[in-house]
């Protein structure tokens, strides 16, 4: 598992033992999704459907754009409250890209305020180790 910053975004990546089809509902199901990241999640999987996402002390909120089964997702990120990174400000781009029976999981967060990249780039690099044992 690697998180690296480029240009200001970040890219993550991450080699799964399970298909795409097994991986993706991790990205798109709300009892999935608690599994590798946050403790409570409202997830509406459909361009303009809610993505809620509850992580203890913090709240990530905002909207699908993208989602193509089993292959990508993309959705909006911000923290309400946070002027820095109010909810839609950022863009989280997932792609699932099949690798014999596993998958390469690909995890681009762009839109962020430098000031709060090091501290998103420590964190999906985490969470995303979370979904290879989650998913795998």
């Amino acid at each position: 598992m690697t998180a690296e910053i480029r240009n200001d975004i970040i890219v993550a990546t991450e080699h799964i033992k399970a298909p795409p089809e097994v991986v993706f509902p991790y990205l798109t199901d709300p009892a999935l999704i608690v599994k590798w990241i946050g403790v409570r999640a409202e997830l509406d999987p459909q361009p303009g459907g809610v993505f809620s996402l509850d992580m203890g002390d913090v709240v990530a909120r905002g909207a699908y754009i993208t989602v193509e089964p089993p292959y990508r997702v993309v959705f909006t990120w911000g923290i309400p409250g946070n002027d820095a990174l109010p909810p839609g400000e950022s863009t989280v781009e997932v792609v699932l890209t099949p690798d014999g029976d596993d998958t390469m999981v690909v995890l681009t967060h762009r839109g962020l305020p430098s000031t709060l990249i090091d501290v998103h780039r420590a964190g999906w690099e985490h969470r995303l180790g979370r979904l290879g044992v989650a998913a795998g």
